[in-house]
């Protein structure tokens, strides 16, 4: 199939549902997520280092289950069923958020919550990898990301907007979370459909035989996947620097509060408005050099922060954020679009979801509390500085993947 006549094929309903099911699933999940840093340093009274352990250990948990939940979805031949538990899970673990008031209860409905992420991401990502010709893959994620972080925006804008109308409080927005979360699954259930032809493959349960067992260009990619994953603290780390330097600039706490969920939505306007296209373009001039723009916008947006950390004007939020989303919208899609190209055996590819994922997730929570302690320690500005400084350690170490998209 020629570029021109794939430009021209319209993708299987089974890639618009996913999409459709992630634009609710982020809905749900940005309805709270932008109140987070000041509930937990607010009105829990929390530390930046809780803030990190808690954040950092529900991604690690994201990112830990995935590689088991992609390698059942490799042995069964079915993602839907996962896809199903993942959302589920998700879908109730929000509203209870509005129940507790320590650390710990919040720590463990967070993890819950990401669990229920972890279990679905990689078989979802192998459904669409295998849904379409390697021609089609970046634009297909690319589609799904966009309307990811579409639905990211639409709950952030929510979010901001019932507080600045004093219509709710953020106990309220758990509760309210669980409507759009409800909605995603009831698309699951009705419209998501097994690609034709999905084979059952073998499961490897274990991070040395998923190793073993990948292809060599996936096992390449590892090694600048990890040193990316050790830049790539909780952003929940960002909205707390954000909601800091908000207040030390002369706003009350309210209004750096309402500011939270605006900067949030920020970040996805720019991130939906993107990953289609980013997607596309890495079908056209290889996942490898978006991935390179994208990285390198990462380490610009993250030196940007250790600035602002370090006294400069708190305006500068909104430019982190916005560097930030597109970061994102240039890199997401071209990422799991290479991870299925590099993984050539359909049979894997849920397994090679979660192999990523489980080192980036083994990585997570230890960059996290690492970028935490050296804030709470030595300040801001070396933190994220810090971070930015790995990413381009990270930017190099992609040559060894010697790979076109």
């Amino acid at each position: 199939m020629t570029r021109a006549k794939v430009a021209r094929v319209s993708l299987p309903t089974v890639v618009w549902a996913t999409a459709w099911v992630s634009f609710f699933a982020d809905v749900s999940t940005e309805l709270i997520y932008g109140v987070l840093p000041a509930y937990y340093l607010g009105t829990l009274s929390l530390s930046i280092v809780w803030l990190g352990v808690i954040e950092g250990g529900a991604e690690t948990l994201v990112s830990l289950t995935k590689l088991f939940s992609g390698s059942l979805s490799d042995r069964t031949g079915h993602r839907k069923v996962w896809m199903l538990a993942g959302y589920g899970l998700s879908t109730l673990a929000k509203p209870l958020l509005a129940l507790t008031t320590t650390g710990v209860g919040v720590g463990t409905l967070r993890g819950a919550d990401r669990l229920g992420k972890g279990v679905r991401g990689a078989p979802r990502d192998a459904l669409v990898g295998g849904a379409v010709d390697e021609e089609q893959r970046g634009r297909a994620f690319g589609v799904q990301r966009s309307l990811d972080h579409a639905g990211a925006l639409v709950g952030g804008l929510l979010a901001a907007g019932l507080l600045a109308a004093a219509l709710v409080t953020p106990r309220d927005l758990f509760v309210i979370s669980v409507i759009p979360g409800a909605i995603a699954v009831l698309i699951i259930a009705l419209f998501v459909r097994e690609t034709a032809g999905n084979r059952k493959g073998k499961a490897v349960f274990s991070p040395i035989g998923a190793w073993r067992g990948a292809a060599p260009g996936l096992r390449r990619f590892l090694l600048p996947a990890g040193l990316f994953a050790l830049a790539n603290s909780s952003d929940m780390l960002l909205l707390a620097l954000s909601y800091q330097r908000f207040v030390a600039s002369g706003m009350s706490e309210a209004i750096a509060l309402g500011q939270l969920p605006l900067l949030w939505a920020l970040l996805h306007v720019v991130r939906s408005a993107g990953a289609a296209w980013g997607g596309s373009m890495s079908d056209r001039v290889g996942r490898l050099v978006m991935l390179r723009v994208a990285w390198g916008v990462y380490a610009l947006a993250y030196a940007i922060a250790a600035w602002m950390a370090a006294g400069g004007p708190a305006w500068l939020a909104w430019v982190v954020f916005a560097g930030y989303g597109m970061h994102a919208a240039l890199g997401e899609g071209p990422e799991r679009a290479l991870i299925a190209d590099l993984e050539t055996d359909p049979t894997r590819r849920g397994t090679a979801y979660g192999l990523v994922s489980f080192l980036t997730g083994l990585i997570a929570l230890p960059a996290t509390v690492l970028t935490a302690w050296v804030w709470q320690t030595y300040g801001g500005a070396w933190a994220f500085g810090a971070d930015a400084a790995i990413v381009l350690v990270a930017l190099a170490a992609l040559g060894v993947v010697g790979r076109r998209g």
